[in-house]
């Protein structure tokens, strides 16, 4: 009943989800034909708010009064942009595991599972309200027939002698893929540059050291864990954060299992990016694996170089009118409505399970 619905929501927009047409200044990455046995998708959604007062968080120019004056009608309006993200991302069948990010709530996902066009497929969700001053959190969507939760937790961020505001929390989830291979997940959204990239440089660079601290604890206790941190870093795979801190490594000839690869990184050198600011495309949503999990085993999950994605196709983007080529179509420019998807694309990662 699923795969006879996405093939009918697929008809309704084929042509522009299969589009091969290159962008000039991001390249496009063909279709793939070969789908993994798990498709883990990442997706930093801009701004999903709902259209309530929280008196706890800055949400105000989200409501019907506020300065985007956002309603029921444009909310569910950006969740069916979703829902369709989300189809064309899953192929012939849904991604099983979804990590999100820049949601407001549990309601806003609700409303995504239960009342879209994805309703059908049965996401579950795994949502820990978090302290930024915005109110928006981090996420995790999966379908419990191919990835069964056995552990969750947020991991808080509490910076050390600052009374600044908060950050999102690391979403973190161990389950079972297909009831066999222990499956670690990191759902992440690190402080933005805003003040600049060096001067908010130090708050990503404690950030990765808290998930660097859990990641050398899975690995004390099993060295060959299979582990996939993602999400929106707000830093490139170059910088310091990901590269010195969390130690994720960007040459992939000597594999180790107990090592993280970031394997975003070999698609930045095709010149490929998820996000584009000032005209410049960067990849500031990433995928890091640990070495097991790129090591060719005769038995459980794995994945390559070339099952990492960026995924973008001609309804996601709109003309950069102030540089050249295009860019990410937004729900917004500056406080006009503008139906698009986000400022971000999404990416994402096949396994195999051998």
């Amino acid at each position: 009943m699923i795969r006879l619905f996405v093939i009918l929501l697929f008809v309704t927009f084929l042509a522009g989800c299969f589009s091969k047409q290159k962008l000039p200044d991001n390249p496009v990455e063909q279709a793939q034909e070969e789908r993994g046995d798990i498709r883990v998708m990442f997706y930093n959604v801009e701004n999903l708010f709902d259209t309530f007062d929280d008196s706890l968080t800055d949400d105000s120019e989200f409501q019907p009064e506020g300065d985007r004056h956002w309603t029921p009608f444009k909310m569910q309006d950006k969740i069916k942009n979703i829902a369709k993200v989300i189809t064309a991302v899953g192929g012939w069948d849904p991604p099983e595991i979804i990590g999100m990010c820049e949601i407001e709530n549990r309601y806003v996902l609700e409303q995504l599972t239960d009342f879209s066009p994805i309703a059908d497929f049965g996401y579950k969700i795994i949502h820990y309200e978090s302290p930024d001053g915005r109110g928006i959190d981090v996420a995790l969507l999966y379908l419990e027939k191919k990835f069964k939760p056995i552990h969750q937790q947020k991991i808080e961020i509490s910076f050390p002698g600052s009374n600044e505001r908060k950050t999102r929390d690391i979403l973190y989830v161990k389950g079972l893929v297909n009831n066999q291979d222990t499956l670690h997940v990191f759902i992440n959204h690190w402080p933005s540059r805003l003040g600049g990239q060096l001067e908010s440089e130090s708050k990503r660079l404690f950030v990765a050291s808290v998930l660097k601290a859990k990641t050398d604890s899975i690995f004390k206790s099993n060295p060959c864990s299979n582990i996939i941190i993602t999400g929106d870093f707000n830093d490139e795979p170059e910088n310091k954060s990901l590269n010195d801190v969390l130690e994720a490594k960007r040459e992939y000839s000597e594999i180790k299992e107990n090592n993280l690869y970031n394997i975003s990184f070999s698609l930045q050198e095709k010149g490929l990016g998820s996000h584009k600011y000032q005209g410049i495309w960067g990849m500031l949503d990433q995928f890091v694996v640990s070495g097991c999990l790129l090591m060719k085993k005769e038995k459980g999950l794995n994945t390559s170089l070339e099952n990492v994605h960026v995924f973008s196709r001609d309804y996601l983007m709109e003309p950069d009118e102030k540089n050249t080529g295009t860019m990410p179509k937004r729900t917004f420019v500056g406080f006009k409505y503008n139906q698009g998807f986000s400022d971000h694309l999404p990416v994402y990662l096949d396994l195999k399970l051998n």
